[in-house]
């Protein structure tokens, strides 16, 4: 399964529902600068594709949510709901096979891209080929490479055969936020997926369809009036890049904004008090945190890690940076989630017991304060996204407490886009290059953390970015993608979690909640935590 990154924002709490906060939206008018029926999005982040299946990129997820071919979506409280699939495969009805080695999937018929085209099951199977193929530059083949066979006993049917069982299947093979199924009528001549024009405005099977990419500046979509569940309320949909988070709130001010998803929580007070907005906080299952390149020698001793962690005032950052917002814990697993672990606790800051671990470990202190080990100093190069003050104020306070402790910190900042890239186009998380880095994660549907954490998934095979192999903790994701027990998969998961706080190769900053700042004119607008933009045919404006 391909997990979502985001550049750090999301750093959120409320845990028993849904809340709206702001001025009502129950007028007979609208705001004079409402567009009718057009939705504007607005948010730092910039792409590279709009190919799900060659990114990552939560954005681009988002576009994909609106716009492309998947088997599988989710409802409002984030479970798998058919989509090109006329039902979701389970044990009960058939549709996985008693040894889980065996999926079946029946797709609707009359279905049609886009385009025009119809959709078959030839479609499903050269886009999994296509995924499958090592020239294809995916970001992870995790699942996928589990198939051993795929039939089409007819045009509406398609059968996966597996090596072994894999429970994240439903949630992996062509579900929303992850590959999309792509059209081969199109496509099965071209000679490189990677630099294929369609990744440019791809032709999918959802809701909206792609107009316009102006790179940098803004995606735009219109209604699809071949959409099989009919045509949306909303016209069109433009999705604006805006690098600066400020500009990003004073764009929501003037009225020349309507939505942004996944806002930042540093900027929670300032937009509660904008005129003609509603703030919607959920709870999320998404967790901001800071991962260390643990093949990097300078960050490969445990306890250098643990003590960084003991000398980050993740308290003060959730006070004074997020405003109250945030669900501080050691484990990366959300209170949201069947697979939450209380037993974890947090640690609190105590830059005295985090000098005593580099003390006993023989870290000195060099005449500059700095300390050094066996030729090694902790000067440490920390990567980030730019244009967010909310991230600066973070890795200011980071920087005080580390120096307590002996540690010096060099940031590089780097663009959202260059960050969050793959692997094969040189992404700064993907290929390494930090000794430490922020974003967050939003977790899959299946509860596996085997994306990030499996030994068999380190870049560029994976996303397992901070390096980590604990044989412990494989034996526990192996197991837990084998079995479709809850029980048993609690317990695998309980152990990860366990090992993962042991050892720190990555600090959770915080639980996130997810932050909607909306015009309140837009309505029937209900995300759910996994895919924000799944159930969008009667929002409108």
């Amino acid at each position: 399964m391909m997990r979502r990154i985001v550049a750090l924002a999301t750093l959120l709490v409320l845990l028993t529902g849904c809340t709206r906060i702001g001025t009502s939206s129950s007028r007979n008018t609208r705001h004079p600068y409402t567009r009718p029926h057009e939705l504007r999005i607005v948010d730092i982040g910039d792409v590279t594709t709009l190919n799900p299946m060659l990114s990552s990129d939560v954005t681009v997820a988002w576009m994909s949510e609106l716009t492309m071919a998947f088997l599988v979506r989710f409802d409002r409280e984030n479970r798998p709901a058919p989509e090109l699939a006329t039902i979701v495969p389970s044990l009960s009805n058939g549709g996985v096979s008693p040894d889980g080695k065996t999926l079946i999937y029946h797709l609707r018929r009359g279905i049609k891209w886009s385009d025009g085209a119809p959709f078959t099951a030839d479609d499903v199977v050269f886009s999994t080929r296509l995924i499958l193929d090592k020239n294809t530059n995916v970001v992870t083949r995790d699942g996928w490479d589990r198939i051993t066979a795929i039939d089409e006993p007819d045009k509406y049917t398609v059968v996966y055969h597996m090596r072994e069982p894999y429970s994240p299947s439903i949630a992996t093979f062509f579900a929303a936020s992850q590959a999309a199924i792509v059209p081969k009528h199109l496509l099965q001549h071209i000679v490189n997926i990677n630099t294929d024009p369609y990744n440019q405005l791809p032709i999918g099977i959802g809701p909206f369809k792609y107009v316009r990419w102006q790179r940098g500046d803004r995606i735009e979509l219109v209604a699809n009036p071949l959409y099989w569940r009919g045509r949306p309320k909303l016209d069109r949909i433009v999705y604006r890049i805006i690098p600066n988070r400020d500009t990003l709130v004073s764009a929501l001010q003037t009225g020349d904004a309507d939505l942004w998803p996944g806002a930042a929580p540093a900027y929670f007070p300032r937009v509660q008090a904008l005129p003609g907005v509603t703030v919607l906080r959920q709870p999320s299952y998404a967790y901001g945190h800071l991962d260390f390149n643990i093949t990097h020698p300078v960050v490969r001793d445990a306890t250098v890690r643990r003590a960084l962690l003991l000398a980050w005032d993740r308290r003060v950052q959730r006070e004074k940076i997020a405003h109250g917002i945030g669900i501080l814990q050691d484990a990366v697993v959300s209170p949201a989630s069947p697979f939450y672990d209380r037993r974890l606790g947090f640690s609190e800051y105590n830059a005295a017991k985090a000098n005593a671990l580099l003390d006993a470990a023989g870290w000195k202190r060099g005449a500059d304060g700095v300390r050094g080990k066996n030729g090694l100093r902790l000067n440490l190069v920390v990567v980030s996204n730019a244009g967010s003050p909310d991230t600066d104020q973070r890795i200011e306070l980071i920087r005080a407490g580390w120096k307590q402790i002996g540690v010096s910190l060099v940031r590089k900042n780097v663009s959202p886009a260059l960050l969050l890239a793959p692997y094969a186009d040189g992404g700064i998380i993907f290929t390494g290059n930090f000794d430490v880095v922020f974003f967050a994660w939003y977790a899959d549907p299946s509860g596996s953390l085997a994306t990030e954490y499996s030994c068999n998934l380190i870049p560029p095979k994976g996303q397992n970015d901070i390096r980590w192999c604990d044989p412990v903790a494989q034996a526990a994701l192996d197991d837990f993608l084998h079995t479709f027990d809850f029980a048993r998969q609690k317990r695998d998961n309980d152990i990860v979690q366990e090992r993962l706080v042991e050892q720190t190769p990555t600090i959770v900053s915080a639980i996130s909640e997810d932050l909607f700042v909306e015009n309140s004119d837009l309505k029937n607008f209900h995300p759910n935590q996994l895919t924000f933009f799944d159930n969008m045919m009667d929002v409108d404006i």
